[in-house]
Parts: C-alpha cells; sequence; structure tokens
C-alpha cells in the first residue's frame, strides 16, 4: 500500500469510527425515548442493542495495520461509512481493489 493511500485510509477510518458511533447513539436515543414500551423492555432491547454493535465495530474497526487496511476498508465501504470525499483521494488501484461489489460483498 503507498503511503499516500495509507494516510488517506487513517482519515477514512477515524471519520468512519466517527459516523458509526453516532449512528448507534442515535439508534439507542430512539430506543430509549420510545415510550411506547415498558422500560424493561426497552432497556433488554438497548443492552442487546449495544452489544452487538459493539462486536460490529470490532469487525469493521479493530487492529490498525497495513496488512488489515485493505479489508477493513472493504467492511467500511460496504457498510456505507466512508466519507465520499476522502475515498476521491485514494489511488485508482486502492478504489478498485476495496470496492465490496467486486468481492461480492
Amino acid at each position: 500500500m503507498k503511503e499516500s493511500d495509507w494516510k488517506v485510509f487513517t482519515a477514512i477510518k477515524d471519520k468512519a469510527i466517527e459516523k458509526y458511533c453516532t449512528l448507534a447513539l442515535e439508534e439507542s436515543q430512539e430506543v430509549i425515548s420510545d415510550n411506547k414500551e415498558h422500560v424493561h423492555n426497552r432497556y433488554l432491547y438497548l443492552y442487546k442493542l449495544l452489544q452487538n454493535s459493539n462486536k460490529k465495530m470490532a469487525l469493521l474497526f479493530d487492529g490498525h495495520s497495513r496488512s488489515k487496511a485493505w479489508i477493513q476498508l472493504i467492511a467500511i465501504r460496504n457498510e456505507g461509512l466512508a466519507d465520499e470525499d476522502l475515498l476521491s483521494k485514494l489511488s485508482d488501484e486502492m478504489l478498485e481493489e476495496t470496492d465490496p461489489k467486486r468481492h461480492g460483498w
């Protein structure tokens, strides 16, 4: 991986983590605010939601190495978490190689 792609990937990953966490917090807030459900049901749902969110976050973002960058970027792009402006700064090779559709995702 070229140094320029590595730097862009790092920025993409940082923004993707921020976006992922924001979405998870918004979803959590919806559960918390849902007064139609009993408070205990909301609590149980929120607990499961956060557990699942944490597992998914680990799969997407744990480890920061050049060897994992390709697969992480495919996953980040597949989840719609990649910043389009930053993606446009990647080399054509990196963009093509990390296109989720190319890998049947």
